[in-house]
């Protein structure tokens, strides 16, 4: 299942929950400890870290679309 992900920077605290949550290893802290994508293609889009954000920094949409899914 192909996602597409929205990160707010801004809103961001560098927590590490939403990194900690993802069973697939999809997400990391840059350097700046904010979060980025780093495995987007091992995304299972299960939500765990949208649900999880405190600070609703990350969202997630699943994709079933072919066309969409190409953008």
């Amino acid at each position: 299942m192909k996602s597409k992900f929205t990160i707010k920077k801004g809103r961001c605290k560098g927590c590490g929950l939403c990194v900690a949550l993802c069973p697939k290893n999809v997400l990391a802290l840059d350097t700046l400890g904010k979060v980025y994508v780093k495995n987007p293609e091992d995304c299972i889009a299960c939500g765990q870290c949208e649900l999880r954000c405190p600070d609703y920094a990350i969202f997630v949409d699943k994709i079933t679309d072919e066309k969409e899914a190409a953008k």
